[in-house]
């Protein structure tokens, strides 16, 4: 199980990479893997303002659709334009080309409340 060292994680399988005030979000090996083959991301959310855990998409899989949670609150400031050809980089690369969203965080004291990758770990069994 890949789960990187310098990512944040929430209970919804996301991983969050923080780069100042944008954080880059894409779910997690463990999330693609129990999704199986992604067909489809939906994020009709850019330019928008979200509270924490609220939608802001939605992955579509050979088996289930599934709803994408914002881990941290703030302004959805890009979507991962390539997924829209090619859904499925979430499950070839879901921490590298499969990126979802970029947002520009609104409260980085909501930062403190993601997992580590090792609390991440116990979540899923690992």
């Amino acid at each position: 199980m890949n789960i990187p060292q310098e990512l944040k994680y929430t209970k919804d399988h996301e991983w969050v990479k923080i780069d100042g005030d944008v954080a880059t979000v894409g779910v997690t090996d463990f999330a693609q893997g129990e999704l199986g083959d992604i067909v489809y991301v939906e994020v009709e959310t850019v330019g928008e303002t979200l509270d924490r855990e609220e939608v802001f998409g939605t992955v579509e899989a050979v088996k289930t659709v599934s709803d994408l949670f914002l881990p941290l609150s703030g302004e959805v400031i890009e979507f991962n334009n390539s997924l829209e050809d090619t859904p499925e980089k979430v499950n070839s690369d879901p921490y590298g080309e499969g990126w979802m969203v970029k947002i520009k965080i609104a409260d980085e004291s909501e930062i403190s409340g993601l997992m580590s990758p090792e609390d991440y770990k116990d979540l899923i069994g690992g």
